[in-house]
């Protein structure tokens, strides 16, 4: 499917947006890949996104090929895999976005996901013989940092 210039809602820009300090978010921005919402937080538009798209089936075909499971884990994390590794206190990790469920239990939202892959393959693997194993994925992390940095390489 071919995509025209001109049938796209989004249009290029020759003024480079105020507020961005980021040479690649500008270019992105004044291009029409990406649209700023806040400082770190940006939306793909449709050329964005089939960048996006194409960069992830590159990445996907080639990890597939050496051996390596996609999987999809959860933003949602438990404060139990956290605190095993110390890291759930705000003194050690001070970016999380953390919330309180109406039940009273603790979550964090995932600026990274080693424990709970950690904890996951701690389920799978019974034996060195299970190993190697490779898994990947793609996924949004959430960091709540001071102030967002690099632009969309690495945001808030």
């Amino acid at each position: 499917m071919t995509m025209r210039q001109s049938e796209l809602f989004t249009k290029t820009r020759r003024e480079a947006p105020k507020d961005e300090i980021s040479k690649n978010a500008d270019l992105l921005v004044r291009a029409g890949f990406i649209h700023k919402e806040l400082a770190g937080a940006y939306s793909y538009l449709p050329l964005g996104l089939r960048t996006l798209n194409k960069i992830v089936d590159i990445i996907r075909q080639e990890m597939n090929a050496i051996g390596g499971q996609e999987i999809l884990l959860t933003a949602l994390q438990e404060k139990q895999n956290w605190q095993g590794t110390d890291r759930w206190d705000d003194d050690k990790v001070d970016i999380w976005f953390k919330t309180v469920l109406k039940n009273g239990s603790e979550l964090g939202l995932g600026f990274t996901h080693e424990e709970p892959l950690t904890s996951l393959m701690k389920d799978h693997i019974r034996s060195y013989k299970d190993l190697p194993v490779s898994v990947y994925q793609f996924q949004t992390k959430f960091r709540n940092e001071i102030r967002a940095k690099s632009g969309i390489l690495r945001g808030r």
